[in-house]
Order: C-alpha cells, then sequence, then structure tokens
C-alpha cells in the first residue's frame, strides 16, 4: 500500500503536541458531499476544544475531491490499493490521533455528533461502534433490502458466529482506540473490512459497545460505492471463512453423528443402499472435521485467528502418534472385515452370494478403511502445520 501525505493542514490543538482525536473519512470521488463533511468535522473539533485532525483517505478520486479537502485544510493520504479497506488501512495508519472515528464521506453521517462516541473511548472501550436502528433512519436513508434482511442477518450471523455485543454489524460510523485496532493487523482490502475489525475485535476480547447514531440519505447525486448482493455475498463468506466452526466443525460433526447412529441402526437391516449413505454421511463427516482443525491452526499460525486454549488442550491430547495409532486401529477392523469377506464367500465356493449379506460387511469394512487414512494422512498433515508453530 503505497501512501502520500499532504501536510498543509489545519489542525485543532488545545496546547498538546499529541493529538487526542483524528476524523478519518475514505473518499473515491466525493466532491459534492466532502466539503460539507469536512466542515461539520472541523467545527465539532473547534466547538468542543478537541485536539485533532480532518484526515481524508483518498482513494484514486478524480472529481476534484483531493483539492476540495486541501483548500479547506484537511490532510490528505493518498492510497493507491483500491477499495474501501484499502482507503480506511491507509488512513488508520498515517493518523496522528490517539482515537480515531471513522465515517463515509456522502454526508450521511452527521460528523457534528461525535460526542458519545469520544466519551465512550475516553472512558477506556477500545471500540465504539454506531447503531442506526437505535438512533434512527431517515427516510430514504438505506433501502429496504438492506434493512430488512441484509444488516439484520449479517448481524445476526456476527453475534452467532462470534458473540459480538454490537446489534449494527456494519454501520460506517464507528470509533477506536488506534493502538488497539492496529494490533488486529486487519488485512482485508474490501468492503468486508468493517467486518474484519468487529469479527477480530470480538475474538481478541478488545471492550466493545456501541452509542445511537443517525442514519440520513446519501448526499450525493450519483450511485453509492456499494453493490448489494456482491457486497452481501463478500460479507458473508467472510464471517464463514472466519469461523471455522460453523462452517466445517459443527456440519461435520453432525453428518458424523447422523452416518454413526444410521450405520449401527441399519446393519442388520436389509436397507443395504441405505447402509451405504450412512456411511459415507460418517466419511464425509470426518473429513469436514479435518478441514475445520487444519483451518484453526492455519488461521492461527498465520495470526488471522487468536491462540485458542481447547485445541491446545486436545493436541496434548491427541499427538501425531495418538493419530497413527487411532488410524492404524481403523485399518486393522477393514483389513479384518475384508478378510471376513472375502473367506464368507469362499465358503461359498467363491459362487453367487445373497448380495444383502455381503454388502452388510463391506460397507462398514470399506468405511473403516477409508477413515483410518484419513485420520493417518490428516495426522501427518496437522504436524506438518504445526512445524511452524512449534
Amino acid at each position: 500500500m503505497t501512501q502520500n501525505q499532504h501536510h498543509n493542514t489545519q489542525s485543532f490543538s488545545i496546547g498538546s503536541s499529541v493529538l487526542e482525536l483524528s476524523i478519518v473519512m475514505p473518499c473515491l470521488n466525493e466532491a459534492e458531499t466532502l466539503a460539507t463533511c469536512i466542515e461539520k468535522a472541523q467545527g465539532y473539533l473547534k466547538q468542543h476544544n478537541i485536539s485533532g485532525e480532518v484526515l481524508i483517505a483518498d482513494n484514486g478520486s478524480t472529481d476534484g475531491s483531493q483539492s476540495i479537502a486541501a483548500s479547506m485544510g484537511a490532510r490528505i493520504v493518498d492510497v493507491k490499493e483500491k477499495g474501501y479497506g484499502s482507503a480506511l488501512r491507509g488512513g488508520i495508519a498515517a493518523a496522528e490521533g490517539q482515537f480515531i472515528i471513522m465515517g463515509d464521506a456522502d454526508d450521511s453521517y452527521d460528523f457534528t455528533q461525535l460526542g458519545l462516541f469520544l466519551e465512550r473511548l475516553r472512558s477506556g472501550y477500545d471500540l465504539v461502534m454506531g447503531n442506526r436502528f437505535k438512533g434512527g433512519i431517515k427516510p430514504g436513508a438505506m433501502p429496504p433490502l438492506h434493512r430488512y434482511l441484509g444488516n439484520p442477518v449479517l448481524t445476526w450471523v456476527g453475534k452467532l458466529f462470534f458473540a459480538c455485543p454490537c446489534d449494527d454489524f456494519h454501520c460506517g460510523l464507528r470509533g477506536f482506540r488506534k493502538t488497539a485496532i492496529e494490533s488486529l493487523k486487519l488485512r482485508t482490502t474490501g468492503m468486508e473490512f468493517a467486518s474484519e475489525m468487529v469479527v477480530k475485535a470480538s475474538l481478541y476480547n478488545l471492550k466493545i459497545t456501541e452509542v445511537p447514531t443517525t442514519l440520513s440519505p446519501d448526499g450525493r447525486s450519483r450511485s453509492p460505492h456499494l453493490r448489494t448482493w456482491r457486497d452481501g455475498w463478500r460479507h458473508l463468506r467472510f464471517l464463514l471463512l472466519y469461523s471455522p466452526r460453523w462452517l466445517f466443525l459443527y456440519p461435520g460433526l453432525f453428518l458424523m453423528l447422523v452416518g454413526l447412529i444410521s450405520t449401527i441402526w441399519l446393519l442388520n437391516s436389509p436397507r443395504v443402499h441405505s447402509l451405504l449413505y450412512s456411511a459415507t454421511a460418517l466419511i464425509i463427516g470426518l473429513q469436514i472435521v479435518s478441514f475445520a482443525i487444519f483451518t484453526k491452526v492455519f488461521a492461527i499460525t498465520e495470526g488471522l485467528l487468536p491462540e485458542d486454549n481447547r485445541l491446545k488442550k486436545l493436541f496434548n491430547f491427541f499427538t501425531l502418534e495418538v493419530g497413527l495409532i487411532v488410524g492404524s486401529v481403523l485399518l486393522l477392523i477393514g483389513v479384518s472385515g475384508s478378510i471376513y469377506a472375502i473367506w464368507m464367500w469362499e465358503q461359498n465356493l467363491f459362487g453367487s452370494f445373497e448380495p444383502r449379506d455381503m454388502m452388510r460387511i463391506v460397507i462398514p469394512t470399506v468405511t473403516s478403511l477409508a477413515m483410518g487414512c484419513q485420520i493417518i494422512f490428516s495426522s501427518f498433515f496437522l504436524s506438518v502445520l504445526g512445524l511452524k508453530r512449534s
């Protein structure tokens, strides 16, 4: 991410060389509303005698937005890497304030009403989220699809997956302690940056709260950068990828449980075709559970997720050697079952045999062979993933 900073800026100070607050606005062709937003933000700082700055993280505007910001004394950071998240990451990195309040430059949020955000930050919170549903959504400010489906569903998923305490997961107006958010090492470049911030703040147990804020209609004449279905899917995809439990572990355990129960129930049943499906569910379930563990270990190793004490305890017990023993036992059962099936066939002089009788032996046998191989090679792969950690 390349940044060029324009320093002919105006700051508002009460005698301290250290700024308390940076108001950061991502900008991409916001000439229609940018001046209004800057004026409101500067007015707030001046009215309340706050040592702060207004910083515009420009993402390649071609409509004169940079000239407008410069003429009004705002600080400009040129962020070359495209995307909403990239612009904000560049702005956050360049901000000089102890606290940062970020908000869109489309005049949908009132930058004169930031008192509650700063109050909560001063009292020790790391992340203060705005809540538009509590503060009020003015007519025409949010499409019905976003208001009644998109935001509620994604917020519900976020609360379910990550125990996030916020009821408006995607509010664009939020404040945070700079050092706290920088410690999360946020990486996404697009609209899902908003989700990543809340998710990681929740996972790393930052102190989070929310305050009511009002959403007004977008002040621009052009259409917004947000694309409903594309960006909604990107947010949902991000939430799933950051939760191996819900994406892999729980579905895998469910399939294994259903497969195991139904396999045991169908062993003495003539419905061998159903037995085949239940055994397949058991195999697929084990594979999905393996993916959950692989993903979790990789994400922790790469710093995408925090350390998990439960996973540590699991690995203290389930070592490579334990995995090899469990896999070998299943392989031995499979080989023994195969030998027994061949012996049964030999007793029939290798002639025709009642398929249902043979399948009740062969299906569990093949299932044991497959699961044994999966566990053995999964154990080796986990050991490889653990090399860097060790």
